[in-house]
């Protein structure tokens, strides 16, 4: 069974950057494409970011593009998350999943990892 690691998250303020790390022990993921989701207080998780296998092919929800870069590590079975410009409504726990599409309708793993909390003060 797969264990999805989340890393990276800390408090930050309004317009400043972190880079999410997650990697994949149990089970290899990098077969996958892979995609980043977050969940705020209070609100379902939601997805953000996605990127296929080989990486060439990313999609992210509107609320981040052009602010959020999602990337992968094939070699290191890792995928990233790097979020500049962030904003107070960023705030939330991240977690990473296989995808079964760009969309991040459908998550490959059941079961998923603790997250990582991002917190952005404004």
């Amino acid at each position: 069974q797969v264990q999805l690691v989340e890393s990276g998250g800390g408090l930050v303020q309004a317009g400043g950057s972190l880079r999410l790390s997650c990697a994949a022990s149990g089970r290899t993921f990098s077969g996958y494409s892979k995609g980043w989701f977050r969940q705020a207080p209070g609100k379902e998780r939601e997805f953000v970011a996605a990127i296929s296998w080989s990486g060439v092919y990313q999609n992210y929800v509107d609320s981040v593009k052009g602010r959020f870069t999602i990337s992968r590590d094939n070699a290191k079975d890792t995928v990233y998350l790097q979020m500049n410009s962030l904003k107070p409504e960023d705030t939330a726990v991240y977690y990473c999943n296989a995808v079964r599409s760009l969309s991040g309708s459908q998550v490959v793993f059941d079961s998923w990892g603790q997250g990582t909390q991002v917190t952005v003060s404004s």
